[in-house]
C-alpha cells in the first residue's frame, strides 16, 4: 500500500538531510572514533534526557564543511545494544567522500582503522570499505574521475 502525490519541483523549498542516527555502544569512544580518526568535527555535546526522564546526551558529529551529520546515540536496552554495528545488517550504509583519497586512506590505516578488501577504481571514483568503532561498514570514496 503506497501513497502517491504529485509534487511540483518548483514549488518544493530547498531541503537538506540533517541528521542520521548511529547507535554506539559508548558516546566517547565514538567521539574519539568520528573526530580523532575521520576527522569529523563535535558539533553538539550536551546533556538531554530520553523520553521517560533518564539522563542521556545529544551527541552530533560532522564532516568538516557537512550539511548532513551524525547523531551518536547510545544503546539504550538490549534491543538496541544488538543493533550497535549491525544497523545495515552487514551491508555498507554509510558513504564518506573524501578530496584525497590516498592520503585519507593512509591516516586511516595508521590509526588502525580495519579495512575490507582492497582498493577498486570504479567509474564513481577510488573505493574500499572499511569498518568503524562499532563494526558497520563504510565505503571510503574518492573524487569522480
Amino acid at each position: 500500500m503506497g501513497i502517491s502525490v504529485e509534487v511540483d519541483p518548483a514549488t518544493v523549498r530547498p531541503v537538506h538531510l540533517d541528521l542520521v542516527t548511529l547507535i554506539v555502544a559508548d558516546y566517547d569512544a565514538a567521539i574519539d572514533f568520528f573526530t580523532n580518526v575521520l576527522g569529523f568535527e563535535l558539533a553538539v555535546d550536551t546533556p538531554s534526557l530520553t523520553n521517560d526522564g533518564r539522563p542521556k546526551r545529544w551527541v552530533e558529529v560532522r564532516p568538516p564543511g557537512g550539511a548532513t551529520g551524525l547523531l551518536l546515540a547510545q544503546a539504550d536496552g538490549e534491543r538496541q545494544r544488538a543493533a550497535v554495528g549491525e544497523q545495515m545488517a552487514g551491508r555498507v550504509g554509510f558513504f564518506l567522500r573524501v578530496d584525497d583519497f590516498d592520503e585519507a586512506h593512509q591516516r586511516m590505516r595508521a590509526a588502525g582503522v580495519q579495512f575490507v578488501g582492497d582498493v577498486r577504481h570504479e567509474p564513481y571514483g577510488s573505493v574500499v570499505v572499511f569498518v568503524d568503532c562499532e563494526g558497520n561498514r563504510w565505503d571510503l570514496l574518492g573524487p569522480r574521475p
